[in-house]
């Protein structure tokens, strides 16, 4: 059986990839982005995708998926939950490509009457959650606190959204499975690598909805590795 990742062992992957396998972060991105996508298509969308995008790799993850549905004739869309000039490394490499390709987006502003973000997401049959990752500790604080509630409520409706987390269900801790604050009530979780040891307890049992284990082209060593290293 598949070993449950840690939040620690989680950070280990990456960088154990990295220093001793060589692997650019950004080929990571891009084939957890590409995956993701694949699992979704496999869902059969039959209307756009909404992708809500936070910072750092998460929002990279999101970029990278935007471009893959895009390039398979999905209407998708992006919703920012952060300012652009935020972005760095590969996000911010991944965010050029995706406004080279025009892929429509808009910032979360709830107060803005005239942003498009809630009935883009209103309208969607899949909203994907790439706000927040595992590296997340103490409550889920503003703005994401509020596009989380803002998701929830548009998949609660009798013909709303599905919701695809990516990694992990955003605001889900990812050891413990406890809800800081605010959590997505996920449909499906497209989790990298390994499953985490937070989807086992508490509130994770019901977040995470079914989980896929995304394949990122990390070597299966790496993971025996760092699954050693926790004994």
């Amino acid at each position: 059986m598949t070993p449950c990742l840690s939040r620690e062992q989680s950070r280990l992957v990456d960088q154990i990839a990295l220093e001793q396998y060589h692997i650019p972060g950004v080929v990571l991105m891009e084939n957890t982005g590409r995956n993701c996508a694949e699992l979704l298509l496999a869902q059969e969308p039959n209307g756009p995708v909404t992708i809500l995008v936070g910072k750092g790799n998460n929002a990279g993850d999101g970029f990278v998926i935007a471009r893959h549905l895009h390039n398979r004739q999905v209407d998708v869309r992006l919703v920012l939950v952060t300012s652009p000039e935020q972005f760095q490394g590969d996000a911010l490499a991944n965010w050029r490509i995706v406004q080279a390709m025009r892929i429509p987006w808009t910032a979360w502003q709830p107060t803005n009457t005239n942003s498009p973000a809630l009935p883009w997401m209103r309208d969607s049959c899949w909203i994907v959650d790439a706000l927040l990752g595992t590296g997340i500790q103490g409550m889920v604080r503003e703005p994401f606190a509020g596009i989380i509630s803002a998701a929830n409520r548009q998949a609660l409706r009798p013909d709303g959204p599905r919701i695809l987390a990516i990694d992990l269900p955003s605001g889900l801790d990812c050891d413990t499975g406890q809800i800081l604050g605010v959590c997505i009530q996920a449909d499906l979780t497209a989790t990298c690598v390994a499953p985490k040891t937070g989807f086992r307890q508490n509130e994770g049992l019901s977040h995470t909805g079914k989980v896929h284990v995304i394949d990122i082209g990390v070597p299966h060593e790496v993971l025996e590795q760092v699954s050693s290293l926790s004994g």
